[in-house]
C-alpha cells in the first residue's frame, strides 16, 4: 500500500489536495479514496479554510478507476454497485455540498471517474495539454459519478450522449468551446493560475459563495418559483452578514474589501 496516496499542502485560507499515485496516473484505489475523503472531512473541519484546490501528481489528473483492484482474486470483477455507493458516490455529494469552493487544476488526464471528479468541483481549470474522456463505454460500463447529470447540463443533450457512447477523448480547448470547463491555461502556468484562484476564493466572502454554491445545486430540482423564494431567502440571510456590510462600506469608500467569511 502506497505511504502517501494524497498529499495534503495547508495555505492560509485554503488546501491544496493531490492525488499522488503518479505511476498509475493517479487512478483511484481504496486507499487513496479513503484518504481523500479524510483531507475533504478535514478542511471541512477547519474553520480557517476557505477554498480548496484539487490537483493531480505528474502527467495526469486522475484516470479513474484502477481497473487492477476491480479484479477478485478468482479472475472475476467485483460488485462496481457496490463502489459507488462506498466511495464515489460520498465523494461527489461531498464536493458538491462543502461550504466553500472547490477548484480542479486538470494537469493532464482526466479519464472515466476522475472525468467526474473535476466536473464535481465548482470552477474547473486545465492545462492545454489536458483531455477528458468519458471511457466508460469502451469497457462496457456506464458513465457515473454523476456524469449522466452533470454532462447534459454542461454541454446538452447531444453531446452529453455522443460523449457517454462514443467516447471520444476531448482536448482542453474543445471542453472549453462546449461548456465543460471554466477556461485553459498553458501547461507552465496552471498552478500559478489555480493557486491564484483558490486564494481569490479564499479572500471572498465565504459565506456568499457558499450559498451561491447550494443555490445553484438546487435548481435544478425547482421551478421558477421555488428557486425565486430559495434567493429571497439566501438573499435575507447574507443581507445581515459581516461580510455584506463590509462589502457596502468599502463599495462607498472606493476600496478593497477585507471579507472575513462571516
Amino acid at each position: 500500500m502506497e505511504e502517501h496516496p494524497v498529499l495534503v499542502e495547508r495555505r492560509a485560507g485554503y488546501r491544496v489536495i493531490t492525488l499522488n499515485r503518479p505511476h498509475r496516473l493517479n487512478a483511484f484505489t481504496e486507499a487513496m479514496h479513503q484518504a481523500l475523503k479524510r483531507a475533504v472531512a478535514e478542511a471541512e473541519s477547519d474553520d480557517d479554510c476557505r477554498a480548496l484546490l484539487l490537483t493531480g501528481a505528474g502527467r495526469a489528473f486522475c484516470a479513474g478507476q484502477d481497473l487492477n483492484e476491480r479484479v477478485a482474486a478468482d479472475g472475476n470483477t467485483m460488485v462496481l454497485g457496490n463502489a459507488l455507493e462506498t466511495y464515489y458516490n460520498p465523494l461527489v455529494r461531498m464536493l458538491r455540498e462543502l461550504p466553500f469552493p472547490v477548484v480542479a487544476a486538470v494537469n493532464g488526464t482526466a479519464a472515466g471517474a476522475g472525468a467526474n471528479v473535476a466536473l464535481a468541483c465548482d470552477i474547473v481549470l486545465a492545462a492545454r495539454s489536458a483531455s477528458f474522456v468519458q471511457a466508460f463505454a469502451r469497457i462496457g460500463l456506464l458513465p457515473d459519478g454523476g456524469s449522466t447529470w452533470f454532462l447534459p447540463r454542461l454541454v446538452g443533450e447531444q453531446r452529453a450522449r455522443a460523449l457517454a457512447m462514443l467516447a471520444p477523448q476531448i482536448p482542453a480547448e474543445q471542453a472549453k468551446e462546449w461548456g465543460l470547463i471554466w477556461d485553459v491555461v498553458e501547461d507552465g502556468e496552471l498552478m500559478k493560475t489555480a493557486t491564484e484562484l483558490a486564494r481569490r476564493l479564499a479572500d471572498g466572502p465565504t459565506m456568499s459563495l457558499a450559498r451561491i454554491k447550494e443555490a445553484m445545486n438546487r435548481a435544478s430540482g425547482n421551478d421558477l418559483g421555488r428557486q425565486l423564494d430559495v434567493e429571497r431567502d439566501f438573499q435575507r440571510e447574507l443581507g445581515r452578514s459581516e461580510d455584506f456590510k463590509e462589502g457596502v462600506a468599502a463599495f462607498l469608500a472606493k476600496r478593497k474589501p477585507a471579507f472575513k467569511g462571516k
